[in-house]
């Protein structure tokens, strides 16, 4: 908590434990095959764009009732994973984002140049919102992870003062910047760190930390795959949040890095690149959760 407070993101080790983290990684892997059974995840020469699920610019599946399986939702109850946001924000009663799985097969698209960004509006000031990441597999100086800058946090509302104009601020959940806007970051002496990790570790940021997916390099062998998950205390949720939580959870569907605000149904279904609905969409999950009184809570349907 002091790292995050300081460096606006830290590592929790050994959250989920190692086996169990593999569980959820192959769970992850079946799901993926799931839409082709032609898909061999030890075979390169099988990483068709044809045999894959539709995915995000970002490396994210987010639709298909993928954010409700059943081994998403237990990787989110971990009690290392709660019990770590129980900490950061003084309660256990929180809520948790419907958040998406990334599977980044390595070399199978050119590389993505950095997208820096915060998942914090600038109207909006202190803290407001931990993201995390549950990591399913290792993360390396030449694998696929999260990039952060450090100390980033401490600026971001200065920088929306001085070198922006209040009047084009709007309320999306977040902000870009182009690389004029980062010069002056590194003027302040700021750059960009890759965070490394194992399976089962979560990375911890705060959303007014600049940050970005980084891409694996040409020498990564490994499969990144992560499960995204921010938590918040209840308490934060206006009763508008919670229904409109209630409607997405009902319609299997996901939301943004936020658990608490900024709740819309994202990515309704599986649309393919000519803008028609990908014929293997799914309204629901292949394996659905057992709807436990934990799992309810988390989701915002059970009050606390």
């Amino acid at each position: 908590r002091d790292q995050l407070m300081s460096e606006g993101y830290a590592v929790v080790k050994g959250a989920i434990p190692s086996e169990r983290a593999y569980f959820y990684q192959q769970k992850a892997f079946e799901w993926l095959k799931s839409f082709d059974h032609s898909l061999d995840l030890n075979n390169s020469s099988t990483w068709e764009k044809a045999n894959l699920p539709v995915q995000t610019d970002k490396n994210t599946y987010e639709a298909y009732g993928v954010v409700h399986e059943r081994f998403m939702w237990e990787a989110r109850m971990e009690p290392g994973v709660v019990g770590a946001f129980a900490k950061i924000w003084g309660t256990e009663q929180l809520l948790v984002s419907f958040d998406s799985l990334n599977i980044t097969l390595p070399g199978l698209k050119q590389t993505r140049a950095p997208w820096p960004h915060v998942d914090q509006p600038p109207r909006k000031r202190g803290l407001h919102c931990v993201q995390g990441i549950i990591n399913l597999s290792h993360a390396g100086p030449e694998d696929g992870s999260l990039v952060v800058i450090p100390r980033s946090h401490k600026f971001v509302e200065e920088f929306f003062d001085t070198r922006t104009d209040p009047t084009t601020w709007e309320w999306k959940d977040n902000r870009y910047f182009d690389s004029k806007d980062m010069d002056w970051f590194n003027s302040h002496g700021l750059k960009p760190k890759r965070v490394e990790a194992e399976p089962g570790d979560l990375i911890l940021w705060d959303s007014r930390t600049i940050h970005w997916g980084g891409e694996p390099t040409e020498k990564s062998k490994t499969i990144r795959t992560v499960i995204y998950a921010a938590y918040a205390p209840a308490s934060m949720a206006s009763k508008e949040a919670i229904i409109e939580k209630q409607k997405v959870f009902a319609a299997n569907g996901a939301t943004t890095h936020w658990a608490h605000d900024n709740i819309k149904l994202r990515a309704p279904y599986a649309t393919l690149p000519d803008g028609t609905i990908d014929p293997r969409d799914r309204s629901e999950p292949l394996e659905k959760p057992e709807k436990t009184d934990k799992l309810l809570k988390l989701a915002g349907v059970k009050a606390y």
